[in-house]
């Protein structure tokens, strides 16, 4: 067998360790698990999370003495929901998959909700899975078979793209090399490989050949057709009043900046969603409106009734979006305008998960990327007679110049929500932020998105725990861009994965948390006081089962436990802002620090804009 070198002609690996490095022999394929490791640095994937585990001992070895955890380094973490939530937070940046390690069935079911989230987030990612050995005879008394599951991936099925049990080597390699493309090829989401612990750990008599990765590459995402590509064309140059909805998509600054041409070409009005990452500056002129979030404002209503042409860039929920701008029903069409809609999420659609929203109606339905669609038509726009000429009043005053230069001030020794948002405004337009995270009841108009990494969107399972965890995610894929990573979470999310933050600390990862803390659960707060309104009760017990106190729960202490450095609890605008720009010196220095801000109860409006 041919030897495989690495790191250097002295043929040692160097384990990447904080101290007293070991070198370790250089050595060709000798475990089955080797070959495993050899793949996921072929594959040029930069980090792999996990949680150790006996099931993946094996791999782990490899990781260690074949690799020197080096290509890809491991990312340690204290619960295997973090570890998947990292790898989550990573590819929002990046939009290239991180890999992670699972500790049999009983590691997959403490990460299930955890790869939920990234499956509605639709962001690729390489999970390897591992189980007991599947032939009984092999296995230890009583851990082996609690580890052991038959069709283990069936516990995550639904909402992941792909997964396998190979049973050898060689149909493990085949196996990771299609889950590496599965997941790759948009829409992303994660796969899934369950290696046995058996093939792990078995000792190669033989030679084992791994194939050239680039020749099993994700395919170019489809274009649109030609026929459909010139059904659009027709439609923008009769439009007047057209209105793009940029929804989910990439997040490079090429594809930003087509977006803004193509816009700026065809005289478009332009909306995005806070639910989504930033893909169109909100400052820009065409940006009519705040991000849209959960409700629905009277501006939106009226600038979609006023559309004469609906353009979807992959928008999520469109018909839902549509429908309620308009008040009609599930089973009536929206508008009585022309709707495109181009997305490739249809193809990942199925019966278990409702994530895919309800059906959109579309008078032209296009199976293609969004972004690829965006530059064929601006080609096509460059090389053709310009679109029909746009009636949308630019010229009058922005929305983010209507916000006050001061916001209510603090209630009760807490600081006003308006105070609040406009704080984190002003720490965005200053420096060079990633928001990775706003809070439940954040005023969209607040928003300044100026740049494709501006913020990262909201977690798209709606779930609760995972910030800290997309936090630490991105501040990996962003430790050397200069970017200030700020996460802005609620303290119920904080508090359930807040031990995700070690990893930032043993890492070294630079880091800003700010916690929007009211002390209590207070979106649950809001459906208390609606049920009890309808029941006709009284809406004054709303907070019974929902606040954080008596005692309240010490946030600091916890990040400091973590190695955080801790500022707070900071109860006004201005000790908010003196907190803000000291955290972001330590940032910028290296550092990590979390913010405890007192937040009053309840949602902030949107300045009046709603």
């Amino acid at each position: 067998m041919d030897e495989i070198r690495r790191h250097g002609e002295s043929g040692t690996i160097w384990l990447d360790e904080l101290e007293n490095p070991v070198p370790c022999e250089t050595t060709a394929l000798q475990w089955g698990s080797d070959a495993v490791a050899e793949l996921l640095r072929l594959f040029e994937i930069p980090y792999i999370a996990l949680v150790p585990g006996s099931s993946f001992r094996g791999l782990h070895d490899s990781l260690v003495n074949y690799l020197g955890n080096i290509d890809p380094k491991m990312v340690v973490c204290l619960h295997e929901e973090h570890a998947v939530a990292i790898a989550d937070g990573y590819a929002r940046v990046t939009g290239k998959p991180m890999a992670v390690a699972l500790h049999s069935n009983v590691g997959l079911m403490h990460a299930s909700m955890s790869i939920y989230n990234a499956w509605c987030d639709r962001v690729p990612m390489l999970i390897i899975g591992a189980t007991g050995p599947v032939d009984a005879h092999k296995r230890r008394p009583w851990i082996d078979w609690v580890h052991t599951s038959r069709d283990q991936g069936a516990l995550i099925r639904p909402f992941i793209k792909w997964d396998d049990q190979p049973a050898s080597v060689e149909a493990s390699i085949e196996s990771l090399l299609r889950a590496y493309q599965v997941t790759t090829t948009p829409p992303y989401g994660p796969a899934y490989v369950c290696l046995d612990v058996s093939m792990q750990e078995e000792k190669l008599g033989r030679e084992i050949s791994i194939p050239d990765v680039k020749r099993f590459q994700a395919p170019e995402p489809p274009a649109p057709g030609k026929a459909d590509l010139e059904k659009v064309a027709a439609a923008l140059e009769r439009s007047q009043r057209p209105v793009f909805l940029f929804g989910r998509m990439e997040r490079g600054v090429r594809e930003w900046n087509r977006r803004i041409a193509l816009a700026e070409a065809c005289g478009a009005a332009v909306m995005t969603s806070i639910h989504n990452p930033s893909v169109f500056p909100t400052p820009h002129r065409q940006h009519l409106l705040p991000p849209c979030g959960e409700a629905r404002s009277l501006a939106e209503q009226e600038l979609i009734a006023e559309a004469d042409l609906i353009l979807s860039f992959d928008w999520m929920d469109l018909a839902g979006y549509l429908r309620s701008c308009t008040g009609k029903s599930q089973t009536q069409d929206p508008l009585d305008c022309p709707i495109i809609h181009c997305s490739l999420d249809s193809t990942v659609t199925n019966g278990w998960s409702m994530d895919h929203q309800a059906l959109p109606a579309a008078d032209t339905n296009i199976l293609a990327h969004p972004d690829i669609v965006v530059s064929v038509l601006l080609d096509r726009l460059e090389s053709r007679a310009a679109p029909g000429s746009s009636t949308w009043d630019f010229d009058g005053t922005h929305w983010s110049d209507k916000l006050p230069a001061e916001a209510p001030g603090t209630v009760s020794g807490k600081i006003s929500l308006g105070d609040f948002a406009l704080s984190i405004r002003a720490h965005a337009r200053a420096e060079d932020v990633t928001l990775v995270r706003l809070p439940l009841g954040w005023p969209a108009a607040a928003s300044h998105f100026d740049h494709p990494l501006s913020y990262l969107g909201k977690d798209g399972g709606a779930a609760v725990g995972v910030g800290p965890g997309h936090a630490v995610g991105a501040a990996l894929a962003l430790k050397d861009s200069g970017r200030i990573v700020t996460a802005v979470l609620g303290d119920g999310d904080t508090l359930m994965g807040i031990n995700a933050l070690w990893t930032a600390s043993h890492l070294q990862v630079p880091l800003l948390i700010i916690v929007a803390n009211n002390t209590s659960y207070f979106n649950d707060e809001r459906h208390q006081e609606r049920i009890a309104d309808a029941r006709g009760r009284p809406a004054d017990n709303k907070w019974i089962g929902q606040r954080l106190t008596d005692p309240q729960v010490d946030i600091r202490a916890m990040a400091a436990a973590q190695g955080f450095e801790t500022i707070g609890p900071v109860k006004s605008r201005a000790d908010l802002e003196t907190a803000i720009r000291e955290a972001t010196g330590t940032v910028r220095a290296g550092g990590r620090v979390l913010i405890d801000a007192a937040i009053e109860d309840g949602y902030a409006n949107d300045f009046g804009q709603q």
